[in-house]
């Protein structure tokens, strides 16, 4: 079993940031509570962490294959645990979201060595298990994050879901030094600072405006100077990455259809399948009155659904082609998120679950054959890059569909109050926050409870129609026959 003790070291690392994505979901409510803040705080206490780990997760496994991936792995874990006690400690909002950007931070650190410390360590049918088990991981972090955030929260409170991390991360820090050897990728020439830079600023303020048009408006001066420097940053980005000799990210392989098209679908699958289950968090738990347990185990049926398709599509559709694979995926994921539009002021929370659990069932599809897909359709040297690319790009999604589904979830529960009292558009501010609970006792129960039916149906159908949209794109440019990928040697996950 002395052979194993490496992947349990990176497994520990990969679970614990990628439960940190959505363990906070179930939480929102009582961190609004204690700390008092509004609709968009709440929106990047989520996105922040997303933002951070996608801009940075290419740079850092430049750095990883030229410095050392242990030393950067080992280093991610330390800024981690950091960052999670800051969490956990923080005295208000704003502390707690600086504190969520520097744990995407040490996640990007990690993220991008876990794959090449396996690669480097295993080979042969040892490689394979290897793979296949972080890659089990990875899925069961989705179905533990709301559970374990609802009996956290419930139990310890809310600061609980960071200070968790910190016993973690130590026995992850220990076991890494102990079991791996320090590797680099002899070929690295250099860090692509410009691109970088230009990466993070260009994502940063995209989100920044579409998280204040929610509350400002998109003729507001701020978010149109917002949009405007994020497409300049991103044009310079572009400009500087196709001049680099070692670009952070190869813009050439989007040249290719097929390439373009899958990384579309990384991106819109996280926005279709799970940025609006923060809305249907605040739902459960500011109108429905349900504990954070309670709105955790309602999100199970996605989590474990998904979980145990994609072990057995793995197996299942090994032969199929990946693009047509994640197209067919993408699109039970739009129906799925469709399927839980129906709710009314009278609705409960089961009437979701039919729909969750066809989302699952998409997720658990589409996701196994997107790296898959990715590193079949660019030069086998490029593959790591390609991995890299697509976890990027289902970060990226992530915090963009928070972004873009909150300002719909916020004008969908405005539409709903429309000819209402100002009582009953104060009460529902409260809830959106999540500061208060239904029934609000001033005889409006009725109408909030019809306006956030309202706005999360719009939402909810918003989100199926990015599914069923990222699913005809992929359909549509992915068509080529693809070969079974090699797998990358001597380069980071990002590489």
């Amino acid at each position: 079993m002395r052979k194993w003790w490496p992947l349990v070291a990176v497994c520990t690392g990969a679970f614990m940031l990628l439960v940190d994505v959505t363990i906070v979901m179930v939480a929102l409510p009582d961190i609004a509570g204690d700390l008092g803040t509004s609709f968009s705080a709440l929106q990047w206490v989520m996105d922040v962490y997303a933002l951070v780990l996608a801009a940075l997760l290419l740079g850092a496994g430049s750095l990883a294959d030229l410095t050392g991936r242990r030393r950067i792995y080992v280093a991610g874990l330390a800024l981690f645990a950091l960052a999670s006690l800051a969490c956990g400690l923080a005295p208000n909002i704003g502390t707690l979201i600086a504190a969520r950007g520097l744990q995407g931070l040490g996640a990007a650190a990690m993220f991008a060595t876990t794959m090449a410390l396996l690669n480097t360590t295993y080979q042969g049918r040892d490689r394979g298990v290897a793979f296949g088990v972080w890659g089990a991981v990875n899925g069961a972090a989705a179905a533990a994050g709301p559970i374990a955030g609802g009996l956290l929260t419930q139990n310890f409170g809310w600061r609980s879901i960071f200070l968790v991390n910190l016993p973690i991360s130590l026995v992850a820090i220990v076991l890494t030094l102990r079991v791996f050897r320090e590797s680099r990728n002899p070929r690295a020439r250099g860090l692509d600072v410009p691109g970088m830079l230009t990466f993070t600023a260009a994502t940063a303020a995209i989100v920044y405006a579409l998280i204040r048009a929610t509350e400002d408006g998109w003729g507001s001066g701020a978010v149109l100077g917002l949009l405007a420097a994020g497409l300049a940053a991103l044009a310079l980005f572009v400009a500087v990455e196709l001049r680099s000799d070692d670009p952070m990210l190869d813009l050439s392989l989007f040249r290719g259809g097929v390439f373009t098209g899958i990384m579309i679908g990384a991106a819109l699958l996280t926005a279709a399948a799970f940025a609006y289950l923060a809305y249907v968090s605040l739902w459960l738990q500011t109108v429905l009155e349900l504990n954070a347990i309670q709105a955790g185990l309602v999100m199970l049926p996605m989590s474990v659904t998904a979980f145990v398709v994609a072990a057995a599509a793995g197996r299942l559709l090994h032969d199929a082609p990946p693009g047509r694979v994640v197209g067919v995926g993408l699109l039970i994921i739009g129906a799925g998120a469709f399927a839980q539009a129906v709710l009314t002021a009278g609705s409960g929370w089961a009437a979701l679950l039919p729909g969750l659990a066809i989302v699952g069932l998409g997720v658990g599809v589409a996701s196994p054959s997107l790296s898959a897909a990715a590193m079949a359709a660019v030069p086998q040297e490029r593959g790591g890059m390609a991995a890299g690319a697509v976890n990027t790009f289902r970060q990226l999604g992530f915090a963009f569909g928070v972004a873009i589904l909150g300002g719909v979830f916020h004008s969908g529960v405005a539409d709903g109050l429309d000819g209402g009292t100002p009582g009953a558009g104060a009460a529902a501010g409260a809830l959106i926050s999540g500061r208060a609970h239904a029934p609000v006792g001033q005889g409006h129960g009725q109408v909030v409870r019809e306006a956030f039916a309202h706005g999360l149906n719009v939402t909810l159908l918003a989100a199926g129609v990015l599914g069923v949209v990222a699913g005809l794109i992929v359909l549509a440019l992915v068509r080529t026959a693809v070969r079974a990928p090699a797998e990358p040697e001597g380069v980071g996950a990002s590489r």
